[in-house]
């Protein structure tokens, strides 16, 4: 099976920004994905890319006007904050005694901000329109020939990639205990005092129990003075140590909160349902009325859209079209990777739904939207708290996946800092594209919207480019490695384009993936 089909289309300039109202502020790199394997998707956003619908793009983040940085959050390490526990019992109130108490809420993660792409003629009028006839190779006896014409590659010819088979690289260097690695390496330190949690310490006791503890020492020993010498000071010595051990107040998980016992008379009843985002899937078919309706009273009360800006096909292209072909092999999670519709039901009707992949060492979030009736529930943070405990949950049949994928982190916007809350929690440097701590990263941003993250000075990309000519390309329906098309090809060279393309994919995804040349 072909790993994936993409338009290279090269760059975007001189769009309006969503962030900071720039007028022409916005560069970026885009590609239409007629298909892709998990795999493929999994490295394209371990080196800064996202997707919209079929349209994967890129930001230049040292030309952009708000860098966007890749944040992933660490889900098997995760700690829930105090505004985390609060969000969680007010979901909890509310469904176990009814209580709709509105408080302030803050502003709602994974509430995305990629309309400012949606909305782009870019990504949507200048779909492709290339018929599927052209992106179907020929056999594989057309592509092997294609290949051998360069003499120079024959012992380098691409390999075909079997969609079922995840080879997963193995990357010593990248992954903690219980945190398997994966394609792009991490960079560990301790974080700064004051900032975040040490992990190497015991969680905080409450101050009410120490003061207790002090107390029955202080009696103890007061009684141990009349004691001495008598039967009973060996008992009250044991009673002394056994109060003056730490005890385990261990902080509650999320599991704790969201999978927890409701009573019979419970007023109302939520349901989270994983739907794979397939027409010929019965679920995802018979809720797609009740879900498109949903999203686009979202999009008109929250982002103020037009009724003919979010209609069903907006919805159809931006949220229900993926490039991600399904797969599920045996060592992947019982409902397999892919594009997935989490949707949440309160009493039989749909209030909000999270759009997610999940991909081989991630569950990755593409959106949400929900019922604005509904917005004193928290729905952006509760979600994002579901989502990741649902990664954990599928750590346990599929060890790789162990992070959740938070979209882009933009410092350079206020509003947009909140995914930063979700601890412990790394950015992508956006020259080598290995992992950094979000600790190490805040003062370098206070500092400038740009950073290399990566403090070697000496360190490269190391899935960088190495050789143009083993680019895999689609030409006439047959496939060649670039060196062939290159010789082929009549009229002006695309080098220059070819050259970008690869070096922003990097060497594996430019060797795996094809690239469609008319």
């Amino acid at each position: 099976m072909i790993s994936a089909v993409v338009e290279y289309r090269g760059w975007k300039e001189g769009s309006r920004c969503g962030y900071c109202a720039s007028a022409r502020g916005k560069v970026s790199v885009g590609m239409w994905a007629h298909s892709m394997t998990v795999q493929d998707y999994q490295d394209l956003i371990d080196r800064g890319w996202r997707r919209s619908g079929k349209y994967v793009y890129k930001p230049i983040m040292n030309q952009t006007c708000c860098p966007q940085y890749t944040i992933r959050c660490q889900a098997l390490r995760f700690q829930t904050s105090k505004s985390h526990k609060k969000v969680l019992k007010k979901m909890l109130k509310f469904i176990s005694k009814g209580d709709v108490s509105k408080v302030v809420s803050e502003e709602e993660p994974m509430d995305s901000h990629i309309e400012d792409v949606v909305s782009s003629d870019f990504a949507y009028k200048s779909e492709s329109q290339v018929s599927q006839t052209e992106l179907t190779p020929l056999n594989e006896d057309h592509a092997e020939g294609a290949e051998n014409e360069d003499k120079d590659n024959v012992e380098t010819n691409v390999k075909k990639v079997e969609s079922g088979s995840l080879q997963i690289p193995v990357d010593k260097d990248a992954a903690g205990p219980g945190e398997p690695s994966h394609s792009s390496k991490t960079v560990h330190a301790p974080p700064k005092p004051g900032k975040g949690a040490d992990l190497s310490k015991p969680p905080c006791r409450k101050a009410k129990d120490i003061r207790k503890e002090r107390k029955l020492q202080k009696l103890l020993q007061n009684q141990m003075g009349t004691l001495e010498g008598s039967p009973l000071q060996a008992g009250h010595q044991a009673l002394l140590s056994q109060n003056s051990k730490t005890p385990t107040n261990q902080p509650k998980s999320i599991e704790d909160f969201i999978f927890v016992s409701l009573p019979d008379d419970a007023p109302h009843k939520l349901e989270v349902r994983l739907v794979p985002v397939s027409f010929e899937d019965p679920q995802f078919k018979s809720s797609f009325n009740q879900s498109a309706t949903l999203f686009a009273k979202y999009q008109m009360a929250i982002h103020k859209d037009t009724p003919s800006e979010c209609g069903e096909n907006e919805f159809t292209r931006f949220l229900c079209d993926s490039p991600l072909e399904a797969e599920n092999p045996p060592n992947g999670p019982e409902c397999g990777y892919g594009s997935f519709h989490q949707q949440y039901w309160l009493d039989g009707k749909i209030i909000a739904v999270g759009v997610i992949d999940i991909l081989p060492y991630c569950v990755s979030s593409v959106y949400l939207y929900y019922d604005p009736d509904y917005s004193f529930l928290s729905l952006g943070v509760y979600s994002a708290l579901r989502e990741i405990a649902f990664t954990r949950k599928l750590h346990e049949k599929a060890p790789d996946l162990c992070f959740y994928y938070m979209g882009f982190y933009i410092h350079s916007c206020p509003k947009m800092r909140y995914k930063g809350q979700y601890r412990p929690s790394d950015l992508l440097c956006p020259e080598t594209y290995v992992w950094t701590p979000i600790e190490q990263c805040l003062p370098l941003l206070e500092l400038s919207k740009y950073s290399r993250f990566n403090q070697d000075a000496k360190a490269v990309d190391e899935g960088r480019i190495k050789d143009l000519g083993r680019v895999r390309v689609l030409h006439k329906r047959t496939i060649m490695p670039y060196s062939v098309y290159k010789k082929r090809r009549k009229g002006p060279s695309d080098e220059a384009s070819v050259q970008q393309y690869a070096s922003l994919v990097g060497q594996t995804c430019s060797e795996r993936m094809l690239l469609f040349r008319s």
